[in-house]
């Protein structure tokens, strides 16, 4: 007969969750999920999770053709769709971590390309991308994405960044569309004229002004929820194609 703990330990093992100095380790994305929730319960909710994410053809997907998350598929089926990534393009591609979106992008734009991606955290490498560890609004992390650049700007500007959820829908959706703004402020600093920008966000009220801003800085702009995005997840993407550099980048006029 299993103790308590045993059992816990057992069921944690038996759905792949990871366990650290006798605890659970729970995903960022799933913390703002289990806050709150009782030791059993925390464990029955990831138990059930994993069970989940196992059944889910992208992550099976995902294992099996190397890629390091599910977020490869939604690149694929945006940039099939709108054309935002082109062979020898020069991509940067902001809160890279785990890579999964860096693969895809050295991919689309082979070896006569450049991808640069930048994270927070330690990335481990990536066959045809140039990893920048640091904050992308920070001197020294933009002076070393200088370096790399050249003389040249950047193609396209990819972020599929996400906020720590808490749970809260409003609270995260102002966070994500925060992360948002930081991102089409970047492609505003570093995008060539005619570039692309492709940035993940929460649905919310805050997104209407957002996608105007975008709007008037993009010959074309639209929200896109690419079929590999979860059902029940709130989060979609906004395409800007043609960046022009106004009326927001008025430092290229």
């Amino acid at each position: 007969m299993l103790s308590a703990v045993d059992a816990i330990v057992h069921v944690a093992l038996c759905a792949g969750l990871t366990l650290g100095s006798g605890r659970l380790i729970v995903p960022a994305g799933l913390q703002g999920e289990v806050a709150g929730l009782t030791d059993w319960k925390r464990w029955a909710y990831m138990s059930k999770w994993m069970h989940e994410r196992r059944r889910d053809q992208y992550y099976r997907r995902a294992k099996g053709e190397g890629y390091r998350s599910r977020a490869a598929y939604k690149l694929k089926q945006v940039n099939d769709r709108y054309h935002l990534v082109r062979r020898g393009d020069v991509v940067v591609d902001l809160g890279c971590a785990p890579g999964s979106w860096s693969q895809v992008a050295a991919q689309l734009v082979g070896p006569e390309g450049t991808v640069i991606g930048i994270d927070l955290q330690p990335v481990e490498p990536i066959p045809g991308v140039v990893i920048l560890q640091g904050d992308m609004v920070e001197a020294d992390t933009v002076a070393a994405l200088e370096e790399v650049l050249g003389a040249r700007q950047a193609d396209v500007v990819l972020s599929d960044m996400s906020p720590k959820t808490t749970g809260h829908r409003l609270r995260d959706h102002l966070r994500s569309v925060a992360l948002a703004e930081a991102a089409f402020d970047f492609a505003c600093h570093h995008l060539r004229l005619g570039g692309n920008l492709l940035v993940k966000v929460f649905e919310g009220e805050a997104l209407a002004e957002f996608l105007s801003e975008v709007g008037s800085t993009f010959h074309f702009c639209k929200v896109h929820a690419p079929p590999a995005s979860r059902k029940e997840s709130s989060e979609t993407y906004v395409v800007g194609r043609g960046f022009h550099g106004m009326p927001r980048c008025s430092h290229l006029r």
